[in-house]
């Protein structure tokens, strides 16, 4: 096979040993770009797969923080980190750091949008296989003390074949710690939790659950649910869709506003924000992640629990095209001990007929080793 130019970095693997390697690509170009740097596209020279090479300024007086984060992250709902190097800018002195991802070809923005232009709503099942992997992603980095701080359609990076979702842009990530403060001025506008909005510094991960029903929500409506232009307009959005909250649902978010004066709006019934033929389990769920209470609003898990996703544990259950639907019940011993009393909702009957214990060999949606003879504890 014919390459263009051939371009050979020493590399470390993003997981596993610190041994640098030669690592070989090519078809260079450029798909994106950020306030952060540049996003390529390329082609291994070894394995002819697709990566993209996320290349961004490194000051040398701090640790990379979102390497850090992708180097202990390992889910297949998530974007993963083949490979990382750095290379020198046209500047003397300026570093780069490159990260090597996953490449994956759409994100439910563009998916959303496709629909949007051709007048017509995104498949209901498309939404269930989508947020339902969304959860599961963040179950997993939360249950790492990541929370992520920037989901939005754009960062859910989608394969329309496979429907296989991947989290990814790390690049506003942190591990949260108790008692330690963190900024507010983070998240996409749209998608803001509003004890953000309110300039909480002690928020928890609950603000990815909030974004997380932003982007269900704007699935179901064919629109951003809470579009504020700025953000005071953005918790007038919310306000006209939640009610005003109450002093003590404030005080939850953050103590500093308890005698600020809101205008009294009574809250919109979820049933009429949304379109008639909404299915009713949408919008109970919605309304479970979109709460003004942070501590209130569902855990991942609970989420992907929920009735909304039932159709997606049915064994005969299938993607528009006919194809099986991805990998959702592959779930590693780390994301069973998270709420163990939702394991026997999560795995469905027909994903359990076939464990390792029983000595037959597991089909690839099974969980390996789930013994049906064990008591899921908490």
């Amino acid at each position: 096979m014919l390459h263009g130019k051939v371009t050979t970095v020493v590399a470390t693997s993003g997981q596993g040993p610190d041994r640098p390697q030669e690592v070989s690509y090519t078809d260079i170009k450029v798909i994106g770009n950020g306030s952060f740097g540049v996003v390529y596209q390329a082609r291994l020279i070894d394995s002819q797969e697709m990566v993209a090479i996320k290349k961004v300024l490194q000051d040398k007086r701090f640790k990379n923080r979102e390497l850090q984060i992708m180097r202990k992250l390992d889910h297949c709902n998530i974007v993963r980190l083949r490979y990382f190097f750095y290379s020198s800018g046209e500047k003397k002195d300026e570093v780069y750091l490159n990260l090597v991802l996953d490449f994956v070809p759409e994100t439910v923005y563009r998916v959303a949008r496709h629909f949007n232009k051709a007048k017509s709503i995104i498949p209901i099942i498309y939404v269930k296989v989508y947020m339902y992997q969304l959860f599961r992603s963040l179950a997993y980095i939360h249950s790492q003390g990541v929370c992520h701080r920037d989901i939005k359609p754009q960062n859910l990076l989608v394969d329309p074949e496979t429907a296989i979702l991947k989290l990814c842009d790390f690049g506003s990530a942190k591990q949260l710690i108790r008692g330690e403060p963190n900024v507010s001025y983070i998240c996409s506008r749209y998608y803001r939790a509003p004890e953000l909005i309110f300039g909480a510094t002690d928020y928890t991960a609950n603000i990815d659950i909030w974004s997380a029903g932003c982007v269900l929500a704007e699935l179901l409506l064919g629109q951003p649910i809470f579009p504020g232009d700025s953000g005071v307009d953005q918790l007038v959005e919310i306000i006209k869709v939640l009610g005003t909250p109450t002093r003590e649902q404030i005080r939850e978010m953050n103590p500093n506003y308890t005698e600020f004066k809101f205008p009294q709006i009574k809250a919109h019934p979820w049933t009429k924000v949304f379109k008639p033929r909404t299915p009713p389990e949408a919008i109970a769920l919605c309304s479970r992640l979109l709460e003004y209470t942070p501590v209130t609003r569902f855990l991942p898990l609970e989420a992907c629990a929920h009735a909304f996703f039932d159709e997606l544990r049915q064994p005969n259950a299938r993607l528009p095209s006919g194809r099986e639907l991805p990998l959702l019940f592959n779930f590693s011993t780390t994301e069973l001990s998270i709420q163990p009393q939702l394991n026997s909702t999560l795995i469905p009957p027909h994903a359990r007929t076939q464990t390792a214990s029983s000595g037959m060999t597991p089909s690839p949606n099974i969980v390996i080793g789930y013994n049906m003879s064990l008591q899921w504890t908490e």
